[in-house]
């Protein structure tokens, strides 16, 4: 039983002890179990607001009414709070917190100013205060697109850097006027490093002036009767005209602005967010959310700013369809501001957002309600004893036998669940090129860690007969029951939508050709070989990459590369003398001589 009072006299118990600062508080129950993390400006103020139990909410005071002790953890200030809140909902999973699941990594666009000829470059991870970083862009396709209008207009280098001080005459790219070739001296470091700024007004939205600069260049190159050069500035002109032309005037004026707007649909709430850099539109991202009881769409609203930019740096202003609770302090930890508006532009580009997160909504609701309707046919088709919630698919890949790798994807009523997938890289098959032999080990090395949790209702393998019963035959020792083990073996001709499905003791069959089950069924296929074929080309990549550098004692990886971006090539690193070896930045004299002598046993 729930007792109101007893929690509120908790509460009123540890505000005379909580601390008058900022930082993070956990309320717990009787089973040592924590029910709710939250943050405050000032947490003793924070927890008088609670006591006022008739402000609050059913589910707040439901949850008052379980408190049986507090928590706190003093920190230096907001932003830190914010961090802090973030790790501990993820470590407690509180039940009384709006629980959000945000994976997501986006990437951005850097700049290395360490190096002398910055390149612009893709990037997803820490930062560092050396480079400069543009985005978050929504999407790898949103960042390409930036990257090749930039080549267009801009002509920075895109090569690395041991490609870069390596060559000898300019590359593709400079033939057709998207590469300056800094490398061959085509261009002074003077010049670059105006392109380099120009780079960096325009991805900051500042490029109001960058035109009217070429056409003055042109003009000038025209008198001069240097042609060659005053094409390659029209053209540059050309590109950039593209790009005004097909700009979005609903965003002119916005530099560095997160649009967020939530809708609520059939027990489901959607956050939509808009991300706004130098007026440019870079991309949208939906967040789904299944329905907190009782809570209010600014309470969900509020949480996910908080979890959200506790791991994205935030922007300089953020538009919200809700107005939150606590803005004021999310202002503070966030250094930036929170803003809701009734009229005008800007509140037509939030309900934009919100528009977006219901036609998500109405998106997701469809497809699983294929999916769904996809499961009941599979378990008509193949007389399965229940609808199957979860599906591992497997494939292997190799190269002749080398690099070879086994791979698991997995379907779930809600679509691929790509957390659950896993790689397996192939260790114990002698013959890597025996694929029977292959899907035996990881399907044993699947089966050993199996858990209650984690059991699949159907396995899918890509193949025939004879994988079908090399499985069997791996997994004898282990407990099917409730398990269907499916292969899919290619067609007449190869050809897709004509597959033969095989079961144990059952007769071999083909589904209706191009019906929607056969449609599922090959996707789940076709995802297992993607994501098979893509571990075995990292595999391979990072074998092929692997130099005999990283054999020689007292060199790392940052070694490594400042010796691959002086020299360019192991094989001028070979050629070195001790004393060349040891101008290179990090690198002493007894380290030259140790790679010096590894490379002249």
């Amino acid at each position: 039983m729930f007792d109101i009072k007893r929690g509120l006299e908790v509460l009123r118990q540890n505000v005379k002890i909580a601390p008058e600062a900022p930082g993070v508080y956990r309320m717990i129950n009787e089973q040592d179990e924590v029910l709710y993390v939250g943050k405050a400006k000032n947490i003793k103020k924070r927890i008088v607001a609670y006591t006022r139990i008739e402000q609050l909410t059913i589910r707040l005071q439901r949850m008052v009414s379980e408190v049986v002790r507090m928590e706190f953890i003093i920190v230096e200030n907001e932003n830190r709070a914010l961090v802090v809140e973030n790790e501990l909902i993820k470590k407690f999973h509180p039940r009384y917190n709006i629980l959000l699941k945000d994976d997501k990594s986006y990437p951005h666009l850097m700049l290395n100013m360490r190096e002398e000829y910055p390149a612009l470059r893709k990037y997803r991870g820490q930062r560092n205060d050396k480079s400069r970083y543009f985005g978050p862009y929504a999407s790898a396709t949103a960042v390409n697109e930036v990257m090749d209008t930039i080549q267009k207009v801009f002509m920075l280098r895109s090569c690395r850097d041991s490609m870069f001080y390596s060559r000898e005459r300019p590359c593709l790219l400079y033939q057709i006027k998207r590469c300056s070739a800094p490398c061959v001296g085509k261009i002074s470091k003077k010049e670059y490093e105006e392109l380099v700024k120009e780079v960096i007004s325009f991805l900051e939205g500042k490029n109001t002036n960058i035109q009217e600069e070429l056409s003055k260049k042109m003009q000038e190159a025209s008198d001069q009767e240097n042609f060659e050069e005053a094409i390659i500035l029209r053209e540059r002109i050309r590109a950039l005209t593209g790009i005004q032309t097909h700009a979005n005037l609903e965003y002119a004026g916005l530099q560095s602005v997160d649009i967020v707007g939530i809708a609520y649909k059939d027990d489901w709430y959607c956050i939509e967010i808009f991300f706004i850099r130098g007026g440019q539109n870079c991309g949208n991202a939906p967040y789904f959310i299944k329905k907190t009881e009782e809570a209010s769409s600014a309470e969900i609203l509020e949480a996910f700013l908080s979890g959200f930019y506790a791991t994205h740096v935030p922007p300089k202003e953020i538009y919200t369809s809700e107005k939150i609770e606590n803005t004021e302090f999310l202002e503070d930890a966030l250094n930036a501001k929170i803003l809701t508006f009734s009229k005008g532009n800007k509140y037509k580009i939030i309900e934009t957002a919100k528009k977006n997160a219901l036609a998500a909504i109405e998106r997701r609701q469809a497809e699983k309600q294929s999916i769904k309707n996809n499961l009941i046919e599979m378990q008509k088709y193949f007389d399965l004893s229940k609808l199957p919630e979860r599906i591992e698919i497997y494939d292997n890949s190799h190269n002749q036998g080398s690099y070879a790798i086994g791979a698991m994807v997995v379907a779930t009523p809600d679509g691929f669940d790509k957390k659950s997938y896993r790689k397996f890289n192939i260790k114990e098959t002698k013959i890597t090129n025996d694929d029977f032999a292959m899907m035996k080990e990881v399907l044993r090395r699947r089966f050993d860690r199996m858990s209650d949790e984690n059991r699949p209702d159907v396995i899918l393998l890509d193949g025939g007969l004879g994988q079908l019963h090399a499985v069997h035959e791996s997994l004898k020792d282990y407990d099917l029951s409730g398990i269907s083990i499916i292969a899919i073996s290619k067609g007449v001709d190869r050809n897709a939508g004509k597959e033969f499905y095989h079961q144990k003791d059952k007769e071999s069959f083909a589904l209706p050709y191009r019906s929607a089950i056969a449609f599922y069924l090959q996707t789940l296929r076709d995802e297992a070989h993607r994501f098979a074929i893509g571990t075995h080309r990292k595999k391979r990549a990072k074998s092929i990459i692997k130099s005999s550098l990283d054999d020689v004692e007292g060199i790392g990886s940052k070694r490594k590369r400042d010796l691959l971006n002086h020299f360019g090539s192991v094989e001028a690193i070979k050629d070195a003398s001790i004393e060349d070896i040891s101008k290179v930045s990090g690198i002493n004299k007894k380290t030259a001589e140790n790679i010096y002598n590894y490379f002249h046993k």
